[in-house]
């Protein structure tokens, strides 16, 4: 769904699907922090191989959590300063969307 996708248009996306979840489950699997931010809930899935099996884990990160893995996902891997400014910030205007403030489209 948000496959070459980016910067405004991301945003955009993000607050859709963040108005949709409002009414309804809707569960995404991203690759960009925009829309991991404005999640409600994230949960994280790895991979790893063992003897030629391959093993999924998942599980629902934690507040701090959220801002590292937003981070990572910003600066491809490494969990810089400034990734983890702006992830913060990512979130705290998602939460400010959600909860009314801030609002400057419709």
């Amino acid at each position: 769904m948000d496959a070459g996708i980016g910067g405004e248009a991301a945003v955009a996306v993000a607050g859709a699907l963040a108005q949709l979840g409002q009414r309804h489950q809707v569960l995404v699997v991203t690759h960009l922090a925009q829309v991991a931010a404005a999640a409600q809930r994230q949960i994280k899935v790895s991979k790893t191989v063992k003897s030629k099996q391959t093993f999924a884990e998942a599980y629902e990160l934690g507040e701090q959590e959220r801002v590292g893995e937003i981070a990572r996902m910003l600066s491809g891997g490494m969990a810089e300063e400034s990734a983890l400014n702006y992830a913060s910030e990512l979130l705290k205007a998602s939460n400010e969307r959600s909860n009314g403030q801030g609002r400057s489209r419709r």
